[in-house]
């Protein structure tokens, strides 16, 4: 399985608080690292991580975060597309609680330059089995990767988060739509439990997934029933980049018909690839390697 992601790439700044603070408030933190991250960036190295042969599409600041960004990245196994630009390489502020819960403030830098695809990044997404897709870079350039997928009849993957307006016609011309609940009702108009969110996505005529947290994710497609894919129990450490684990592994796992067999079965694998996930610290170390997915999948 070949697989471009297109997307954005952090350093993350994770703090451990004794509580996530309130609007004015101040806490102290019990311990501070720093960890390679942002949504393209984790969800590349866990699709590599979990055995596909990957490629990113990313753009880095000319600093020492982006050489440390593009070197874990290659250490991990990815083929790296890296536009450096004259803009700071992007950040994340993480705080990080006992119970794993976190709360987190990006800013973008380097990831809003990722405009006007060139023929090589153009090039490897149209030949790549499934393309991947968040909305950490702009907009216009997600939409354009998008028609350069279809036109060549490579998977799309759109995970649609962080939380943003998605046009109509942009979801449908997505083939599968990996969103959490927050994200599902911001599409869909409004919350609602999560079956009927899965119906009024799919509406758009893609596949959908709707990421449940511990009670696991609800897969469907048009014209088919839901099928719940239910979590592990595990103790949570660190949340961080346990959705782009998710996306990664599930994306790296997808049958090329992408049925709703082959959806339920990426899903299954995924919910794994996420449970490993949280029991560790970070984005990226998180992110588990494909012998651990199926060691652990067989503990079920």
């Amino acid at each position: 399985m070949s697989v471009v992601v297109l997307g954005s790439a952090n350093l993350d700044l994770v703090y451990e608080v004794d509580r996530i603070p309130a609007p004015g408030e101040t806490v102290l933190s019990r311990g501070f690292a720093s960890f390679p991250g942002g949504k393209g960036n984790n969800q590349a190295i866990a699709t590599a991580r979990a055995g596909a042969d990957t490629r990113f599409i990313v753009a880095l600041g000319r600093d020492d975060a982006g050489d440390r960004l593009a070197e874990e990245a290659r250490r991990a196994g990815i083929t790296l597309l890296d536009r450096r630009v004259d803009a700071p390489t992007g950040t994340a502020v993480i705080t990080v609680d006992p119970r794993g819960e976190n709360a987190i403030v990006v800013d973008s830098g380097a990831n809003a330059a990722l405009l006007d695809l060139t023929d090589t990044e153009l090039a490897a997404i149209r030949a790549a089995d499934v393309l991947v897709l968040q909305l950490e870079t702009p907009l216009d350039t997600v939409a354009a990767a998008v028609r350069a997928a279809r036109e060549a009849a490579t998977t799309v993957v759109l995970n649609a988060a962080p939380s943003a307006a998605v046009p109509d016609a942009m979801l449908a011309e997505v083939d599968i739509l990996v969103v959490n609940e927050h994200e599902a009702a911001e599409l869909a108009g409004g919350p609602a439990d999560g079956a009927t969110l899965l119906t009024a996505l799919t509406a758009h005529g893609c596949a959908a997934i709707v990421t449940l947290g511990p009670e696991g994710a609800l897969v469907g497609s048009p014209g088919t029933t839901p099928v719940l894919v239910p979590a592990f129990t595990v103790e949570a450490v660190d949340t961080t980049g346990a959705g782009d684990a998710f996306v990664g592994a599930f994306a790296a796992s997808l049958d090329r018909t992408a049925d709703q067999r082959s959806l339920v079965e990426a899903t299954e694998f995924a919910t794994a690839a996420a449970a490993l996930s949280v029991q560790r610290r970070g984005a990226v170390p998180s992110m588990p390697a494909f012998e651990e997915v199926r060691d652990f999948r067989a503990t079920r």
